[in-house]
């Protein structure tokens, strides 16, 4: 089972090209490597370096590799969809030039406000908005795959339009499109992400691992607090402290012999400077005792 363990900027609280409640770039990088992860994603576009030769020589040498990038917009709109197309061009023709970064991670921007909770956009699609949202959908992936041969994967996303186990199954059947499955978002969104991987596991290629604090959760809700208020209370939690049985979704990873990327990818923004690296080594060391236990009891 050739599962590798990579992590990205967003367990180190960066949620935007540039913010001063943001760590450095420089000890970002420094901090994956120490706490022991092999690659990486890009992150916002615009945080880590954007040229080939400085992102190269920075990756080289910590030993890490780019393993994907990611798209973040309002796929409702065509207006939105013609900048994250603009977006990919950009961001492809850096990524075609490490061979080790072979998937997009396509996110729909939430429908409310991260920060005051305001909803923004329809909470629910209408037939007319679900075809549009698939078209938007659709183009992004063509020009991912024909003009870069790159693959695009959809990430579902709370208090986005495709959040909830049916909305997701809703897109696998409406589209040719695979998933990144995000464990924490799909516990989040009260669905079983082991018996979702057992079920649809030919349809994802690429995880992202972390787990949900539901007793947050449920203040969340009776508080009324916005998305980003609960992450800043760590609703999104560390893999061994959540609802996820992430013993049992190993399993699971084993069991299909899933061979790729598991990256670690636990919401934290804002992030207080010594936060993130103590959660990345423990994240890592549990990530790699669990994947260890699993292979050992698949041997026997």
């Amino acid at each position: 089972m050739a599962i590798k363990i990579g992590t990205a900027p967003d367990s180190w609280g960066v949620w935007f090209p540039q913010d001063e409640k943001q760590i450095n770039w420089k000890t970002c990088l420094d901090e994956m490597a120490q706490a022991g992860y092999e690659g990486i994603e890009l992150g916002p576009w615009g945080y880590l370096p954007n040229d080939y030769k400085t992102l190269k020589h920075e990756l080289d040498s910590r030993n890490l590799q780019l393993v994907a990038t990611t798209l973040v917009g309002d796929l409702m709109s065509v207006e939105k969809t013609e900048n994250m197309i603009e977006q990919l061009h950009m961001m492809a023709e850096l990524q075609v030039q490490f061979d080790t970064a072979p998937y997009v991670v396509l996110i729909d921007d939430c429908y409310t406000d991260l920060f005051t909770g305001e909803i923004l956009r329809p909470v629910e699609l209408n037939e007319q908005q679900w075809k549009h949202f698939i078209e938007n959908v659709n183009r992004i992936r063509k020009v991912a795959k024909e003009d870069y041969d790159l693959e695009v994967v959809f990430h579902p996303h709370a208090q986005s339009h495709i959040e909830t186990e049916e909305q997701i199954e809703r897109l696998l059947k409406d589209t040719d499109i695979n998933l990144c499955l995000d464990t924490g978002h799909h516990a989040y969104c009260d669905g079983d992400p082991v018996a979702f991987m057992k079920k649809h596991h030919d349809r994802i290629p690429y995880l992202h691992i972390k787990s949900c604090d539901m007793e947050v959760k449920k203040m969340m809700q009776a508080n009324n607090w916005s998305f980003a208020e609960a992450v800043k209370r760590d609703v999104m939690c560390e893999p061994e402290l959540g609802v996820v049985d992430m013993k049992a979704f190993f399993q699971v990873l084993a069991d299909i012999r899933y061979a790729g990327w598991v990256v670690v990818e636990q919401d934290m923004y804002p992030a207080p400077s010594d936060k993130p690296y103590p959660i990345a080594k423990r994240t890592k060391e549990y990530l790699d005792g669990v994947l260890s236990q699993t292979m050992n009891m698949s041997k026997s």
